[in-house]
């Protein structure tokens, strides 16, 4: 319940979040994440919980208190079970006062259906115990039936590691993967093939390793055609929901199928003279196929297929793990797609935000993204190139405006925001042509304050313009962002570390400064955010040391793209937790 707790306070940007429960009326997420360390939750917001139990509807406030009673707001979702019991409630608050979005009440909705979920999912691991405490006292009691009660133990220790290790899957991949490693054991498939619809498709979902589709133990069929339907719906080509494939069947008719082939068949289905079940199945020998429907929440979200490659009895007892199984399964693949929507959603929010670079005479430009290495965290790094506008009574044309920038956070909400910003600074550009860097800074400023624009973070803005024989000028501002390095023609670097206060919308707006430089023709200058040198235990000033050499000691001649990929091998962390960007601008030899 914790991590819920912990989305829900992400997705929504509020501090605080919990998991009430139903009938215990505990509290469960009240980590240090989502609530102070030591404080329990407030009786308010404990009273809304009681709330929404038992009206059994969503509800959002927010309260002005009074007189003792402080400011807040509420978010609530009931968390219903199988049958359309309450399981209890899931909600998030802040000390302040909250206008809530459709897009609020959405997210949370959609959050409370993966928690229902997953606590349902948790309902059925403590009916499996108790199966499982069966099993042992049947046991003790029928020796003569000891091997089929070690049956029933191994199936019920199955299902009980299923529910466990699926519950903590992350990724289409990592279902696939801990799929294979429940059932490669127990029940010993020579292939398993996970597929999901995707548009009157079935698409494969492709194994961690070497993209294959065996279970341990078993040889690997390679993909080939790649289609990508979802984020991580990759695999070998697709094939029709219509077909008469087996596994196409089971998703269409919501049903278990079982397929055996015959002796003289080799492992192909004789009538049809094709693999068995899916065409993953190829090198099955005599085998056995179960097709197993994935049912979702509202529609059948695919199939699941277990093969083995010589005759195999489905019985009663199998039929029933199988399903169990599946359904675990479904469980997990609904919460992983889910999860995998949203992150895409807001990768392609943040990449469709990135400049495409302008061509501009004298100058070569390159620059380089790279998103955090966890899939949960989108950021607000940004970089931005365009023509300055010409100033008033000016004959020259104007010059280039240069921005790198990072607004705090790790979420939507943050690339939101980065949006807001980089659009608001190109039109304080054009809004103030002939002013300088610093200007347009402190303009950006202002209206983030008049707009009430909670953006915060750090941000150099920069102005380069022509000046004749080859050189070119570079004015800057720096707003609390990691200093840029210069590189001369000679190889010597120097760190341009003239800065001022970072951005944040509670301080108020001051004067910035501006600072100058004069860029000689085989000159570099290098932006770049605190991704690229910031890692845990490690040291920044040793980092941006190493970039500093290495940017000293690199070929005069080699491609701005090639350079910055060679900095962000040599210097970047390995384990990405944070979003980077490096921006290079060379001055070209006359």
């Amino acid at each position: 319940m914790n991590r819920f707790a912990r989305l829900a306070t992400r997705l929504l940007a509020v501090p605080l979040g919990l998991v009430w429960l139903e009938p215990a009326a505990e509290a469960a997420g009240a980590v240090p994440e989502c609530w102070p360390a030591g404080a329990a939750p407030d009786p308010a917001v404990l009273a809304c919980c009681r709330w929404v139990a038992e009206d059994g509807r969503p509800r959002f406030l927010s309260h002005a208190g009074g007189g003792d009673s402080p400011p807040f707001a509420f978010g609530g979702v009931p968390l219903i079970g199988g049958s359309g019991e309450l399981l209890g409630v899931l909600a998030v608050a802040d000390r302040d006062l909250r206008a809530w979005s459709e897009d609020d009440v959405r997210d949370l909705s959609d959050l409370a259906a993966a928690c229902s979920a997953q606590m349902r999912m948790r309902s059925r691991s403590e009916t499996v115990r108790q199966a499982r405490e069966a099993a042992e006292d049947a046991a003790h009691a029928a020796a003569g039936e000891a091997t089929r009660v070690h049956e029933l133990l191994n199936r019920s220790e199955l299902l009980l590691r299923a529910s466990e290790d699926l519950a903590g899957t992350s990724g289409l991949e990592d279902v696939r993967r801990q799929v294979g490693d429940l059932v490669g054991g127990d029940l010993g498939p020579a292939r398993i093939d996970l597929v999901l619809v995707r548009q009157g498709m079935l698409h494969h979902v492709p194994s961690p390793v070497d993209g294959g589709f065996a279970a341990p133990g078993g040889a690997g069929v390679t993909g080939t055609a790649g289609v990508t339907g979802t984020a991580g719906v990759t695999g070998t080509e697709a094939f029709p929901l219509g077909s008469d494939w087996p596994v196409a069947r089971a998703v269409r008719e919501n049903r278990m199928i079982v397929v055996h082939a015959p002796p003289e068949s080799g492992g192909a289905d004789a009538a049809a003279g094709r693999p068995l079940a899916t065409p993953a199945f190829d090198a099955l020998d005599r085998g056995t196929a179960v097709c197993l429907p994935l049912r979702g929440t509202h529609d059948t979200l695919g199939a699941l297929v277990l093969g083995w490659d010589a005759p195999y009895g489905i019985g009663v007892d199998e039929r029933a793990v199988l399903t169990t199984l599946a359904g675990y399964t479904a469980q997990a693949v609904e919460r992983a797609l889910h999860l995998d929507e949203r992150v895409t959603v807001a990768r392609q929010l943040q990449r469709a935000m990135l400049t495409e670079l302008p061509d501009v005479p004298g100058l070569e430009l390159s620059a380089l993204y790279r998103p955090a290495g966890q899939h949960d965290m989108v950021g607000g790094d940004w970089y931005d190139a365009y023509p300055l506008p010409v100033a008033p009574g000016a004959d020259a044309a104007g010059g280039l405006a240069l921005t790198v920038g990072d607004i705090t956070g790790h979420d939507m909400r943050a690339a939101s925001l980065m949006g807001q910003v980089r659009s608001m600074l190109r039109q304080a550009d054009h809004d103030h042509p002939g002013d300088g860097p610093d200007q347009v800074l402190g303009a950006l400023e202002r209206a983030c304050r008049r707009l009430h624009l909670p953006a915060s973070g750090t941000a150099l803005h920069a102005h380069l313009t022509a000046t004749g024989a080859g050189h070119w000028l570079l004015r800057w501002s720096n707003a609390g962002h990691p200093a840029p390095l210069l590189a001369a023609a000679d190889g010597t670097v120097e760190s341009l570390t003239e800065h001022d206060v970072l951005l944040h919308h509670a301080l108020e707006p001051g004067p910035r400064t501006c600072a100058g430089r004069s860029l000689a023709p085989g000159s570099t200058l290098l932006l770049y955010t605190d991704g690229l040198v910031e890692e845990p235990g490690g040291d920044i000033e040793d980092n941006v040391g190493r970039l500093a050499h290495r940017l000293a000691t690199a070929p005069p001649d080699v491609p701005l793209d090639v350079l910055l990929r060679s900095l962000l091998d040599a210097v970047a962390p390995r384990d990405a937790r944070d979003d980077a960007v490096l921006f290079a601008v060379r001055v070209c030899a006359p």
